[in-house]
């Protein structure tokens, strides 16, 4: 059955803050800061349609200082998610990326992209750059390029200088901007930017995020014509406990009774299950070289959406360009940074005050600031690399990313849920059954979310408490382990079926002697502190593509094999008496599609009968490289 789409759902997930816990209801500046009318008391508000190259118009909403007195900077976000409210008497409660730079007087621009809300054409997700185009060819980098010129010859009060700006698919049209930039844009921001989606938000290594499935409503019915009202409509699954309704739906060809052919993405996703060319072709992240503009890309640890596009968006372009390109990462969700909560705050876990209020203030601010108001000649007073420590709880600065005074350590899975530094050389295994049928929750909450965020900080003792989940822990610390960059597992398995998928988990046992306060709110009811299983990093291989995306291939029943995992960066350090602890498991669900255990072609594809049940095996000569950050 199907419902429309209400006005508050839908601004609730234009500004990536879809109710997930009791920490993350709606924060929308038009429903928590309704009353404010800063922007209405000093912007003034214009709408127009500017036409690209080849005829097509871009709906473009312009707030401009009511003060014209001086110039101004440009600061554009454009985005597939609309510019409402549409008319030029109705205000945005905020403007831009934050109330620092609404309150001291710029440009503010929103643009809806090509095909989508009130613009004209036919929206192309994830739309494919075009190198060396043709004078008829477009893409959103020719967009932006027409749009900026438009806006500097047309505006009045600016001072030739542009920013750009956005959050998660924002972000991805930021990023965007910096392929053959306009010569007025200066500033960039790409912040949770989708790099590929083939490893952001639906796929990860080749498996299919189950849990973003409701998601594929936004983009992938199309329109016939502009509009400022919602015509795609959300599944109504008609439960609150969506890991029994998505168990009830397996194999994933039941739910095609939801959505039909006229969901454009969705089909996409069924008939392009490996990196294929219409992946590739899509992705952004091998495009960035000689880049010009100033760049700081932004993301949080706890990003369940977009962590592999935000990092590898800073380092290719680091690579790759001589520009001035900087990275910052807190301890945020999905654009928490962007939000005006007082208190962070992220499932159970409390990291501090006024964080996304000090990045804000002093960190966006000041780089929009210095290469868009004619400070760019002396030095930014910003780190190459901002970085908060989630297990510290503290920011700190580094002359790059990884830091130079990071190396590798390789910690082995040991018999005993042991986790060490010395490997055993006697051969053993570590086994378990894994049934697709009845996986292992990536969260025992009962609820239904959109898109889910609450559970990269979750307690991970209902879990390791599972026969279907393999646990190496090491002893207690006694000295702080920093982690700073990436993590590689290398696996050595078999299993006794001819697929399976890995995930692996990364966790910081709190001492069981931690106390929580009583007056602690963060804590979920059932919970304590004592003992507490943070989840620090976790990530899934989808057993086929070990070897290659774009040429999967089965395992062979019980034949050890290696399977190399990538986990995305971290920076925590695990304190003195705390543990380290990895769980290795086939199932997380409904975060990640069941993998049947019997390998096929197309997982859309899959029967009832290719699901079962299969033991699989560990060897203890596989291992977990840290990044470790030295004194």
């Amino acid at each position: 059955m199907i419902k429309k789409v209400f006005s508050l759902i839908l601004i609730a997930f234009l500004l990536y803050s879809c109710k997930d816990d009791k920490h993350q209801a709606i924060d929308s500046p038009e429903i928590a800061e309704g009353e404010n009318t800063y922007a209405k008391d000093n912007y003034t508000k214009k709408e127009v349609m500017i036409a690209m190259r080849d005829g097509i118009k871009l709906h473009t909403t312009i707030y401009s200082p009511k003060d014209t007195s001086k110039e101004y900077p440009i600061l554009m976000m454009r985005t597939p998610y609309s510019c409402r409210p549409y008319g030029e008497d109705e205000f945005k409660a905020k403007l831009g990326p934050n109330k620092y730079l609404m309150e001291e007087g710029n440009i503010m621009v929103y643009q809806d992209v090509r095909g989508r809300w009130n613009s004209e054409g036919v929206y192309d997700n994830m739309r494919a750059y075009i190198p060396n185009k043709t004078e008829n060819q477009t893409d959103e980098a020719s967009d932006t390029y027409d749009t900026i010129e438009w806006l500097i010859n047309n505006v009045e009060n600016n001072n030739g200088n542009v920013g750009t700006y956005g959050i998660s698919y924002p972000g991805f049209y930021a990023t965007y901007s910096l392929l053959d930039a306009h010569p007025a844009l200066k500033a960039v921001s790409p912040q949770a930017c989708i790099g590929d989606f083939f490893f952001d938000d639906f796929i990860h290594n080749g498996a299919y995020l189950l849990s973003y499935w409701r998601a594929t409503s936004v983009f992938g019915y199309m329109k016939d014509k502009p509009t400022t009202e919602a015509w795609y409509e959300f599944p109504d699954i008609g439960t609150e406990d969506q890991y029994q309704f998505f168990v009830d739906n397996i194999p994933l060809s039941k739910l095609d009774k939801f959505y039909d052919s006229t969901n454009v993405f969705m089909e996409q996703l069924k008939e392009h299950v490996t990196y294929d060319e219409f992946w590739k072709s899509r992705g952004i992240i091998q495009h960035l070289k000689d880049i010009k503009p100033a760049t700081m890309v932004v993301g949080g640890f706890f990003d369940a959406e977009d962590l592999y596009g935000p990092f590898n968006t800073y380092k290719s372009i680091e690579n790759n360009s001589d520009n001035y390109n900087t990275i910052v990462f807190g301890p945020w969700s999905h654009g928490d940074w962007a939000r005006s909560n007082p208190r962070q705050v992220i499932g159970n876990i409390h990291f501090g005050d006024s964080i996304s209020d000090y990045f804000q203030k002093n960190i966006e601010t000041k780089f929009f600031n210095h290469f868009l108001k004619g400070e760019a000649n002396g030095e930014t007073g910003l780190a190459e690399a901002h970085m908060f420590n989630t297990g510290t709880k503290m920011w700190q600065s580094f002359e790059s990313w990884p830091p130079k005074n990071a190396a590798k350590e390789s910690y082995w899975l040991q018999p005993n849920e042991r986790l060490t530094q010395q490997p055993n050389r006697m051969m053993a295994t570590s086994d378990f059954i894994s049934d697709p049928l009845k996986p292992v929750p990536y969260s025992e909450d009962i609820k239904v979310v959109f898109t889910p965020r609450k559970f990269m900080t979750d307690d991970q003792r209902f879990a390791a408490r599972r026969p279907d989940v393999l646990v190496f822990e090491t002893d207690i610390l006694e000295k702080d382990i920093t982690l700073a960059g990436d993590i590689l597992t290398k696996l050595n398995v078999s299993t006794t079926g001819t697929a399976a998928d890995w995930i692996v988990k990364v966790i910081d046992v709190y001492p069981s002697d931690m106390e929580t306060p009583e007056d602690n709110e963060d804590v979920q009811d059932h919970l304590k502190l004592s003992n507490y299983h943070l989840l620090v990093r976790s990530e899934v291989m989808r057993g086929r593509f070990r070897n290659s995306m774009e040429k999967p291939e089965p395992f062979v029943p019980n034949q050890k094999t290696a399977v190399n995992l990538k986990l995305q960066d971290v920076f925590h350090t695990f304190k003195k008496g705390h543990k380290i602890q990895v769980q290795v498991q086939s199932t997380f669900f409904p975060y990640i599609d069941a993998n049947p255990q019997t390998y096929v072609d197309n997982i859309f594809e899959a029967k009832e009968s290719d699901f079962k049940a299969q033991t699989h095996r560990v060897f203890n000569d596989s291992s977990i490289e840290f990044t470790v950050l030295k004194e």
